[in-house]
């Protein structure tokens, strides 16, 4: 509002009282809307802060559960090396074994064979005489 000159000054004095009242009045206004937001902020904060705690701990729950079935894997897998080396060594053995049996075998068809010839040998010499 432009200040006319043939206003008094007790006007201008009650003209600046009311606009810094208003202004005053307006700032009170924005301190109580900044409180009814800074409650409703505070409130979302802590949710943001209680579902972030809580996915933390699940995210704990769900390492230690993989821990765990990580170490029944583990447990599983040396258990089944050590059964495969068990059957590997039964497996090695009978095949020794097997070999050990057929040179026994081979071993005696051949002194079979070789006393069959002597016989033979023998044999024909009884014979020519």
């Amino acid at each position: 509002m432009p200040r006319q000159d043939n206003e008094k000054f007790s006007n201008r004095l009650d003209t600046a009282a009311k606009a810094r009242a208003e202004m005053l009045a307006k700032a009170k206004a924005r301190v109580e809307a900044a409180k009814a937001g800074a409650e409703d902020r505070t409130k979302e904060r802590l949710a943001v802060a209680a579902a972030r705690e809580e996915r933390h701990k699940k995210r704990e729950e769900e390492k230690r559960l993989a821990a765990i079935e990580a170490e029944k894997n583990k447990v599983a897998i040396e258990a089944a090396r050590k059964k495969a080396e068990e059957e590997a060594k039964i497996a090695a053995a009978r095949a020794a074994e097997e070999t050990k049996a057929r040179k026994a075998r081979e071993e005696a068809e051949q002194k079979a064979r070789r006393d069959a010839k002597y016989a033979a040998r023998k044999e024909r010499g009884k014979k020519k005489r």
